[in-house]
């Protein structure tokens, strides 16, 4: 395919527009001219599925709470609205929970977008960079405590934990769950992504330290032994010795 002589500014905006439905560009040629726009519309369906069937890849859970075909004509919607902005397609789809707060169809469950939430941040972890860990006999310092990037802290409206929680593979989908939750999410060694639910007490020390709060200041909190147990656990404090 010929480069057009504009800037690749337009080029790209002129490229965007055909994907979303405009006309074909005048750079888009065959051997028959007349198959150039027939040719380019089977390209176009292939990207939209092939960003459909990502979008559905990472929230299955959202999939499942409203059904494989609403969820598709859903998909179509945020595609044609929010096209990725780059090559990695993992870097795409930040903007789906915030689209499902205004989204019409689906003002009736509101919970769907702080289910969305916990799923993009799973995505973020699992993708986190590496950090070493710090052994467990140097707890002691004094100073703020680094911890993994792979750890996200959401404050909730919605018992969106349970939600997710139950419209997992082995759930059946029901929770009899309400009102606010806090979830932490986490890159296990195994590379696994945890999810789980914290009291006030909890997320508010997680929340300090996060913030670089010192462990005596957070501890204040709450008892710190829960969760600091879960974050040496699974290697959540990291060496600051160690490079970034």
């Amino acid at each position: 395919m010929p480069r057009p002589s504009d800037s690749d500014a337009e080029f790209t905006r002129a490229f965007r527009a055909a994907l979303a439905g405009g006309a074909v560009p005048d750079f888009v040629r065959a051997p028959d001219p007349a198959e150039a726009a027939s040719r380019f519309a089977v390209y176009r369906n292939n990207v939209a599925h092939s960003l459909r069937t990502a979008l559905s890849r990472r929230f299955p859970a959202i999939r499942r709470l409203v059904g494989g075909t609403f969820f598709d004509a859903m998909a179509a919607e945020f595609v044609a609205a929010h096209p990725p902005a780059s090559p990695v397609i993992q870097e795409w789809g930040d903007e789906f929970p915030r689209f499902l707060t205004m989204f019409p169809p689906v003002a009736t469950l509101p919970f769907l977008a702080d289910v969305a939430r916990i799923e993009w941040a799973r995505g973020r972890a699992y993708h986190a960079a590496d950090a070493v860990p710090m052994p467990a006999g140097n707890l002691g310092q004094t100073g703020p405590l680094r911890l993994h990037p792979s750890l996200h802290l959401l404050h909730l409206d919605h018992p969106a934990v349970s939600i997710w929680q139950a419209n997992q593979p082995d759930r059946d989908g029901r929770t009899d769950a309400v009102g606010a939750q806090i979830a932490l999410i986490w890159r296990r060694p195994d590379f696994s992504v945890s999810v789980q639910p914290l009291s006030q007490m909890d997320g508010g020390f997680i929340a300090a330290l996060m913030q670089g709060a010192p462990m005596a200041a957070a501890a204040v909190l709450t008892d710190p032994v829960p969760m600091l147990t879960l974050l040496l656990r699974d290697g959540l404090i990291c060496d600051p010795g160690a490079p970034s």
